[in-house]
């Protein structure tokens, strides 16, 4: 698995990680799915993809508590993120979402705690005051935001006296390309790390027909590999991207590790690129 920079932080994660939206059912009696959930995670942890990423709005917790179990007796190998929901942007709400996150996920400090969408209703400067609290305090190690726009990134930034942003988790793949025009080239110049999540658009991309398809299958088909991997390989061509594809079957986990450690050829990045502009 290929490691790549966090920010200017000095921390590597794997270009690979492992996204959790959808992944449990939510808090209910049916634990089966539970338990496909953590072996699916255990399953990824031995095969490099360490960055896990959660939120509590993610089946109201429970997926930070599925996460809990799959990262048992492995802590200090996994890169555990997670994210504040918008609605509890407030100073304490801040404080008591993270103290939360925490407990269910069963860590005592999080390696990315991140604000999952804006919320202009509460002053950001409020919010990141919280968030540099909770990393003075040590209950997180980094900073990052998701779903920011650039302005938002800056303003964000701008409201913070020792900490810098270290990430912008948004959605980015070969079908959804728009933060190319801003968001991406603005990360790049300042050291920020683009998390992509829905890197295979939410399945669509393995299902899909058409003429950029059948680019995207001779490329695949040449270079021996699946319609996802150079899906994700095509992400990974710039180097402040990671991908956090969600799976919950073993084949699509084993799949999806294979995306890293080998790159396209800059002629067919570039093919890949204008079929599906």
């Amino acid at each position: 698995m290929e490691f790549r920079p966090l920010g200017k932080t000095g921390t590597s994660v794997p270009s690979v990680g492992m996204g959790t939206w959808a992944i449990v059912r939510g808090k209910t009696s049916d634990m089966s799915n539970d338990a496909k959930a953590v072996e699916a995670l255990r399953l990824g942890l031995d095969l490099g993809m360490s960055l896990i990423d959660t939120a509590e709005m993610y089946g109201a917790g429970h997926s930070e508590e599925v996460v809990c179990r799959a990262i048992a007796g492995r802590r200090d190998s996994v890169f555990i993120a997670s994210k504040v929901s918008p609605s509890h942007f407030a100073y304490e709400d801040v404080l008591r979402s993270a103290r939360s996150s925490l407990k269910r996920l069963g860590i005592k400090q999080m390696d990315l705690c991140q604000l999952h969408w804006p919320n202009p209703r509460i002053p950001i400067s409020e919010t990141m005051r919280a968030m540099e609290k909770l990393a003075n305090d040590s209950l997180i190690r980094n900073i990052g935001v998701s779903n920011f726009s650039v302005q938002q990134m800056q303003e964000a930034q701008s409201a913070t006296s020792t900490h810098e942003i270290v990430s912008n988790q948004v959605e980015y793949s070969l079908l959804e390309r728009s933060i190319e025009a801003d968001i991406l080239p603005y990360c790049e110049k300042e050291g920020i790390t683009v998390i992509a999540y829905s890197p295979l658009a939410q399945g669509k991309i393995p299902r899909g027909t058409g003429e950029p398809f059948r680019a995207l299958d001779e490329i695949a088909g040449r270079l021996g590999k699946t319609r996802s991997q150079v899906a994700l390989n095509w992400l990974l061509q710039d180097d402040s991207v990671v991908v956090i594809p969600k799976a919950i079957r073993k084949e699509h986990i084993w799949e999806n590790a294979q995306a890293s450690s080998w790159k396209l050829s800059r002629e067919d990045y570039e093919r890949l690129s204008k079929a599906f502009a």
